[in-house]
């Protein structure tokens, strides 16, 4: 029998996985009430992940009050945005270190002052952002989050998604859950910033930055909620399986960050704001602008080791 004879007969259907159907989105730890802001107005985005606030100007001081409350949506929302916001990396800087010290990336440009990242993206410098990732997870430390600011945006285009890695925790089966509970795998820049190093500058930045190890699921430090912490840009190999077992499982896992049931996708507005949980998100910067410019400034907040 021919092949599309054989499937004209139905004889031979593919069986495939589908998680169709409503998913499990749960944007609270579990015994943590939903409670209402009173320093701001706060509209999500989606129904767990990315909300808009009103009525804070990031260039002005932030009064201890507001500082927790906006804190408590940056952990319930995983990452809030702020329009309108005119204010200069010396304001943008201020804002962050209210939420701990600043680190510096070793390999992207550096901005107008050295802790501030700026990607000037035109028609010789393309976005290469456009893959799902977690910010410098090779480091041994990873950020805790990040302040993002646009000062100039294309006309179209230009989009930014994040998305929930605990819900895609978990939705996870629980086969998998069971599978990778206690697993730690290996993140390490070489894949990606070390593409463009010469053979002596990446040995002495390995040197520098030795790969790091961390858990596959992350437990949440302030929320406690586990979180899916590998990424296609850094992670290389789950430690204690064979290389194709451990491929096999990454690939799947980072899958998991393109349900659009986790995720939110931002537009951006000239001096638009983003502030992320880089523990518990991954985001996408939409390449589709080229050749219109685009710049932003990013600063970079030090985290603390997963566990």
């Amino acid at each position: 029998m021919s092949q599309v004879a054989t499937y004209l007969s139905r004889s031979y259907i593919p069986k495939r996985e589908h998680k169709v159907g409503a998913h499990l989105l749960q944007r609270l730890p579990e015994g943590v009430q939903d409670r209402p802001y009173t320093l701001f107005r706060l509209k999500p985005l989606s129904p767990i992940i990315g909300a808009e606030i009103d009525g804070v100007d990031l260039g002005k001081p932030i009064p201890p009050e507001l500082k927790e409350e906006l804190h408590r949506a940056f952990l319930e929302w995983k990452v809030i945005f702020f329009r309108n916001q005119n204010i200069s990396s010396a304001e943008q800087l201020a804002f962050a270190r209210l939420w701990g010290g600043i680190e510096r990336h070793p390999f992207l440009p550096q901005g107008s002052v050295e802790e501030v990242t700026r990607f000037e993206k035109n028609e010789k410098a393309i976005g290469m952002e456009n893959t799902w990732h977690t910010d410098v997870t090779w480091r041994l430390k990873p950020a805790l989050g990040s302040v993002l600011r646009l000062s100039e945006v294309p006309p179209q285009g230009g989009d930014t998604l994040w998305a929930d890695m605990a819900a895609a925790y978990d939705n996870l089966p629980e086969e998998v859950k069971v599978q990778i509970d206690g697993l730690t795998a290996i993140h390490d820049f070489t894949g990606s910033f070390g593409r463009g190093l010469t053979p002596e500058q990446l040995v002495a930045k390995q040197e520098e930055y030795p790969a790091a190890e961390h858990p596959v699921v992350r437990i949440h430090p302030e929320t406690g909620r586990k979180t899916l912490f590998v990424n296609a840009a850094f992670t290389v190999r789950i430690i204690g399986l064979e290389a194709e077992e451990s491929e096999k499982l990454l690939q799947y896992l980072f899958k998991q960050a393109h349900v659009p049931e986790y995720q939110v996708r931002f537009h951006w507005e000239k001096n638009s704001v983003a502030f992320w949980d880089n523990r518990a998100t991954q985001h996408y910067a939409v390449s589709d602008y080229y050749p219109n410019r685009r710049i932003a400034e990013r600063i970079s907040i030090e985290g603390d080791l997963p566990e």
